[in-house]
């Protein structure tokens, strides 16, 4: 399947700086205007990537390492892996690629055997660099081909006798992401140059103390090592980010992160905002309106709600729990609190669906009451929209429940007090910002039921208090999985039919909606109608994002309402989507999908008093570590311990993938790596943000630019969430 318009190149991403350069002084000049001449063809490449500032050159970390201290023979060089020799060239010749488009190779020999040296891309110059009789060192990876082997695009340097290593041999080599093979000793070349001339206007940002305590290099002698690596550095731990000079980078990504989140963890701690009232006798009130009695977990997150509520401070607290913990019950008990005392509060939720499913919970826990419930959709005609507005705004509706109808203009509140996100990782920052904006200061409690680490979760959301439910409540019926490899589809499908028979639902899962010609992937459109085939008299519908959101209303409903028996649909149902009667799941290439998603995706089954079945259909294509990753659903039903598995086995992208988070993306860093640095880092910021809350101390300044570049004015954004 082809890129997503809106997706960012791979390339382009690995090319960005690992970090801002400064905007001020030498390190903020243009590339192409700092007195070092650079070809401009190349500053319009530089450019595209993002890299516009000397600065920016400084900050930009090799993909990888090659070891180039040692020649090998010709002999020596093996298919498939890269290599550096030395001979002389035997011959060389124009070639014709097709019309209008000229290449070049060359064979170049020792006393050993010999290669060719190929470019698909060449010109007239070509001659003169490689000529018959000129000795020259070359390096790149080797291939076998029909007429023997071969090197494309390799580097060549003259080897002259009497030379030392150059930048590009002898040594140990950086590779910078995002360039071809060929422009690699251009960018070396000027990396090096911009290096020697401006790396001692790197202002260090960390106090000379809290470095030497922790036993970092200075920040230009890190930059200096990793762009020219010493003869003796460990290659292993130059290739894996490991060396001291990436520890270093490392370490003030992770530092400025946590610090850029204590700072403003506080600035939230000393606003001004609503002491609710909350005692034992409202707290009962409260919790009386569940017709169930809470968990243990879901008590202490309660308690914890009630304590910060009660604070003259806004609260600004994370809600996380797994599938089917409760914590829309939690949340209700918030609500209570919050109109008993003469306030309103809006619950935003990011789909329609799952609004329109916090609106139902809501109107029965509060239905004994008068508290009135209004939905705030962008759906429906133009006089209900307008009376449910009327109805929060003049006060009448107490609570609004509703998706990002909620933050337009045409939406005020009379008294907000307490605001509900569900799945905040869907929200923005802005968004966020703008609901807490309708009211003065209101309390925040944000959920998610995507089960992150702990120790991802204090740097994901470092400037919030943490509950967690990590108990179901009883009577939730556990799921069985069962990993199925191609073979034993058949006998998934008889399973399948096995629930219908019985009057249950069911649904299967695609990853796609429509067939792509450059991925063998299952699709959902072809998938319906295959099972529309299979179980004629059963009524089959599909269900994905690029359906109009009535039409998605409509199917959901239907299914809701058990006029649907098979639901084919896309990760559309990944969230909020409740349906008692669904008793089995089938998720086709299984593979494709994060254990986390998949976890939270089956937790759609189980909600009813049926056992319940989720069969993960791995294709031929996901191979033995699939099967051997997926059986980690197979073997448990705790979320946490799924999402530790996912962090070892996929790194933090699974959970910093949505760019709207309002962090600072970490290029040397990595969460699950760096676990043990981010930790110092977190106590270092923490300590300085109580003891300089304003970094107005002298030792602090670079810091506070340093600071101020990092997080690109984000700070002051994030209120909530």
């Amino acid at each position: 399947m082809g890129r997503k318009a809106e997706e960012p190149d791979p390339e382009e991403e690995l090319a960005r700086p690992i970090s801002a350069a400064p905007r001020e002084g030498p390190l903020a000049q243009p590339i192409g205007g700092s007195g070092i001449r650079v070809p401009p063809r190349l500053v319009e490449g530089l450019n595209r990537k993002g890299l516009e500032r000397v600065g920016d050159l400084l900050f930009l970390l090799p993909r990888t390492y090659e070891d180039r201290r040692r020649l090998s023979t010709i002999r020596e060089l093996r298919p498939g892996e890269r290599g550096v020799a030395v001979g002389t060239v035997r011959m060389a010749r124009d070639l014709m690629i097709r019309p209008g488009k000229r290449g070049f190779q060359a064979v170049l020999a020792d006393e050993t055997g010999s290669i060719a040296l190929t470019w698909f891309q060449s010109g007239p110059w070509m001659k003169s660099r490689v000529p018959v009789g000129k000795r020259l060192i070359v390096s790149g990876e080797l291939r076998a081909t029909a007429g023997g082997r071969e090197m494309v695009h390799p580097e060549i340097e003259p080897a002259d006798e009497g030379r030392g290593p150059s930048l590009h041999t002898g040594r140990i080599v950086p590779v910078y992401p995002g360039f071809e093979r060929h422009e690699q000793r251009q960018v070396r070349e000027l990396v090096a140059r911009v290096a020697a001339a401006h790396l001692a206007a790197v202002e260090d940002p960390l106090p000379p103390e809290l470095r030497e305590r922790l036993g970092l290099p200075p920040l230009a002698q890190a930059l200096a090592r990793i762009h020219q690596p010493a003869p003796d550095d460990d290659l292993g731990a130059l290739d894996q980010h490991r060396s001291p000079a990436h520890r270093r980078l490392a370490f003030d990504e992770l530092f400025l992160l946590h610090l850029g989140l204590a700072l403003r963890r506080q600035g939230v701690k000393h606003e001004p905002g609503i002491a609710f009232r909350v005692d034992g006798e409202r707290l009962a009130r409260a919790r009386g309106l569940l017709p169930f009695t809470l968990t243990r977990a879901q008590a202490r997150a309660v308690a914890e709600i009630g304590r910060d509520m009660a604070r003259p401070e806004p609260m600004h607290r994370l809600l996380q729990g797994d599938v089917g913990s409760g914590k829309t019950a939690v949340a209700a008990v918030a609500a209570a609190l919050a109109v008993e005392d003469g306030w309103q509060v809006a619950l935003m939720a990011p789909t329609e669906i799952l609004a329109a499913q916090h609106h139902a919970t809501f109107a029965r826990v509060f239905g004994k009451t008068d508290v009135e419930v209004a939905l705030v959709t962008g759906t429906g005609s133009g006089s209900e929209k307008r009376r449910t507005r009327e109805a929060v705004e003049s006060g009448r509706a107490r609570i609004a429940v509703g998706t990002q109808a909620l933050i337009q203009e045409g939406t005020a509140f009379e008294r907000l007090g307490l605001v509900l996100i569900d799945e905040q990782h869907r929200f923005g920052v802005l968004q966020r910002q703008a609901l807490g904006q309708k009211g003065r200061r209101p309390d925040v409690l944000v959920m998610t039921a995507t089960p992150i680490p702990r120790t991802l979760a204090m740097t994901l959301y470092g400037d919030l208090d943490l509950s967690v439910l990590d108990e179901l409540p009883p009577g939730r019926t556990p799921i069985t999985t069962r990993v199925a490899t191609p073979p034993r589809h058949p006998e998934v499908w008889e399973a399948v039919e096995l629930e219908l028979r019985k009057g249950r639902q069911a649904y299967v899962l695609y990853p796609l909606v429509e067939a792509s010609e450059k991925v063998d992937l299952a699709d959902a459109t072809r998938g319906a109608e295959e099972l529309q085939a299979r179980w004629p008299h059963r009524r089959v519908e599909l269900l994905h994002g690029r359906l109009k959101q009535e039409e998605k209303d409509a199917v959901m409903e239907a299914f809701r309402a058990g006029r649907v028996d098979v639901l084919v649909c896309t990760t559309v149902v990944e969230v909020g989507v409740d349906v008692a009667n669904a008793s089995v799941m089938v998720i086709q290439n299984a593979e494709r999908f994060g254990l986390s998603q998949l976890h939270q995706l089956r937790g759609r089954v189980g909600r009813g008093a049926a056992a319940s079945f989720c069969y993960l259909l791995p294709s031929f294509a996901g191979g033995p570590d699939a099967r051997e990753r997926l059986e980690v659903l197979e073997q448990s039903t705790d979320g946490f311990v799924i999402a530790e598995k996912d962090l070892e086995l996929r790194g933090p992208g699974e959970f910093l993938g949505t760019r709207q988070s309002g962090l600072p993306e970490l290029s040397v860093a990595n969460l699950a790596r760096d676990q043990a640095l981010s930790a110092v880092a977190a106590e270092e910021a923490k300590a300085i943000a109580a003891a300089d809350p304003r970094l107005a101390g002298p030792q602090h300044r670079g810091l506070l630019r340093a600071l101020e570049e990092r997080w690109e004015g984000k700070l002051s954004l994030a209120r909530v969430g």
